[in-house]
Order: C-alpha cells, then structure tokens, then sequence
C-alpha cells in the first residue's frame, strides 16, 4: 500500500501562490508515478491576513504545522506592510519555534541556464551550502540604550552554543558522506568545507573550527575537511566554484554566500531552499521574493518551487521522485526555456509546470 505525506501549503503573497500551485501540480505527477500520495492543505497566513487581523501568524500555528510531514511555502512580502513585519512573525517564527536549525541551499546551475561567471557550466557550478538557522546575529540577542540620543548604543550579538554548532556540523558531515562528489562519482574525495572568520570572530568562530576538526577526525575520517574565511569563499565561489562540495557556515555568512550562490546558478527564479529539522517538520520554499508587481499575469518563473518540491520528496524519503522532478527541470531548462526572468522565459508560469510535470 502506498504512503501518504500530508503536506501544509502556505501561498503567501504576491506571486507566492501562483508558485506553490505549479509545484502542488508537480509533486501530484511525480506521486502518482512513483506510488506514494500526497494530501494538501492551505493556509493563508501572509500580508492580507495580517491586514484584516493584525495577527502574523496565529499562536496555534506551529502545533497545528507539527502534525504535517511537512511544509511547502510560496513567498513571505507584502507591498503594505513594512519590511520585517511579515518575515519576523512568519518566516523567522515557524523556523525558530519549529526548531528547523538547518538552511539547506542547494547551489546549481541547471543546462541552458545563464551564468553571469564566465567559462563555467552546469559540471562547476553543483554544490551545498549548510546554514546554521537557529543561533548567531539573527535570534536578536541584543538591544539599545539611549536610543534616539546623540549617545545611543545599538548591540546585536552572535551567540552559539556547542549544542548548536555540533549538531549543525554533524548533519552536514551525514550530508557530505552521502551527497557529496565521490558519491556522484565526479571526484576523489568527499569535501566538507567550514566557512567562517576565524582570524576576527575569534569566539564564535574558534568554537566552530573545533567542533569540526574534533568531529571530522572522530567520526567522519573518511571525508576530507577544508577551512575557507568567508571573503574567499565569495572570492572562490565566483572563480573557482568546482572547488566546493558542501559548505557549511554560520547564520549571517550563511545567508549572504547563498544569495550570491543564487546569482551564479541563474538568478532567484531557480534558487530553492529548505528549513530543515531532521527529527520534526520541515518547510521548503523558493528564494525570491514575492514579486508583486508580476502578481496575476501568470508570467512568474516557478521553477525554484518546483526544485523546493523535490528537495521536500527527498528529505521525506522519496529519493528517486525528487531525482525525478530535477532531471525534468533539467530538461525543460535546457530544451524549452527562452529565458529564467518574469516574462521571458517563452511560457507562461501554469505553461511551465506542465511542462515538467508531463514528463510523469
């Protein structure tokens, strides 16, 4: 008897919803081909919500996501509300009350795809960055005084706790060892590299180093283990992005190599992510914005969930559907596309997830 995954969709705003529903359409193809079902259910917390109630996201919410397997998101950012409002109370809220501790950010650029890097292809431009998501500069650890004075004082501080960085270590080694390029048969050896700045963050940074070196040579020896300071990783991951493998960082750097990683693989309307809890509900969702501008003119690309799609299959068990779901975007990027920008791609948004899902 097949298994049945009950999903949470959150549309969101702007184009969110219109994504999220090419990628519903995409998960149902790829379901039914590999005999296991999925049942969805939509929420509508976002910007109209909270303009109606004044409520972001309601106190029940995650209880109620925790008995979902897991979460598809379309997009947080709404044009009347103020920046943070939304991304605060949703976003940063289901992460950190879920305990979804991991940022998973696939880099890769898919054939047919522009790369503003030159000389580099789909063969360079393939590997995993592992963002720390529940600690450092973003949980707020901080405050003011005298704020509004000529003598005020603004402090943001980056905590970690051992808990934090060892588990976030350890699961980017078990992703390495089974992801990683030897496994893919495209290299010698299986890299985890640690992005930090241990030569200024003398702190937060020392305890990770530790950490990974301690943990590498106890439990993963068979992986080789690299050091690279955060400014040669931007440096790197525009010269030589074949070095990387897996990467594996801290909140705040994390945030800003993945965005870049976007820029090289195609831009935002291909980039997919997924906020991780390995033992609770995780939530999946593509990178860009909500782009209200294009909201209703089915011109958005929705590729990026579509991806998000298939990384929530595999982190669900369902290997070969979500390996299935890529090789098809693969296609459709390399034999159909015009373009990966709004408007340009040749398709319309309900156009292009048919044509990944036909390929089930």
């Amino acid at each position: 008897m097949s298994k049945t995954y009950n999903i949470a969709v959150i549309g969101g705003d702007g184009t969110g919803p219109e994504v999220a529903q090419e990628a519903v359409k995409v998960l149902l193809a790829a379901a039914a081909k590999h005999d296991f079902s999925l049942e969805f259910t939509d929420f509508d917390f976002g910007g109209e919500r909270y303009l109606e109630t004044g409520e972001a996201l309601p106190d029940s919410a995650s209880d109620e996501m925790r008995t979902f397997d897991s979460i598809l998101l379309g997009a947080i950012g709404h044009p009347d509300v103020k920046p943070g409002i939304l991304e605060k109370g949703i976003l940063l809220r289901l992460r950190f009350e879920l305990d979804q501790y991991i940022n998973l950010r696939p880099v890769k650029l898919f054939p047919g795809v522009e790369t503003p890097i030159k000389d580099k292809g789909p063969a360079e431009i393939d590997y995993v960055v592992v963002r720390e998501n529940s600690g450092g500069l973003y949980t707020g650890t901080g405050g003011f005084s005298m704020k509004g004075t000529e003598h005020e004082v603004a402090v943001q501080s980056m905590v970690y706790t051992y808990h934090q960085v060892a588990r976030c270590l350890k699961y980017a080694y078990e992703y390495a060892a089974k992801r990683g390029k030897k496994s893919r048969g495209v290299g010698s050896e299986n890299t985890l590299g640690l992005c930090g700045k241990t030569n200024v963050l003398t702190y937060a940074y020392d305890l990770w180093e530790r950490v990974f070196i301690q943990m590498g040579e106890k439990e993963y020896p068979d992986i080789r283990r690299d050091y690279y300071h955060v400014d040669a990783t931007c440096m790197w991951m525009v010269k030589n992005p074949e070095w990387f493998d897996v990467l594996v960082t801290g909140n705040m750097f994390g945030d800003i190599i993945t965005d870049l990683g976007a820029m090289t693989q195609g831009g935002m309307g291909i980039a997919a992510g997924g906020n991780i809890n390995p033992d609770g509900v995780s939530m999946f969702e593509p990178i860009g914005g909500s782009a209200p501008k294009y909201t209703g003119q089915n011109v958005i690309n929705p590729l990026a969930a579509i991806c998000a799609g298939a990384m929530m299959l595999d982190t669900l068990g369902e290997t070969e559907a979500a390996a299935a779901i890529e090789t098809a975007v693969a296609d459709v990027t390399g034999t159909k596309l015009e373009g990966m920008a709004a408007g340009r791609m040749g398709y319309g948004t309900t156009e292009v997830g048919d044509l990944v899902a036909d390929h089930f």
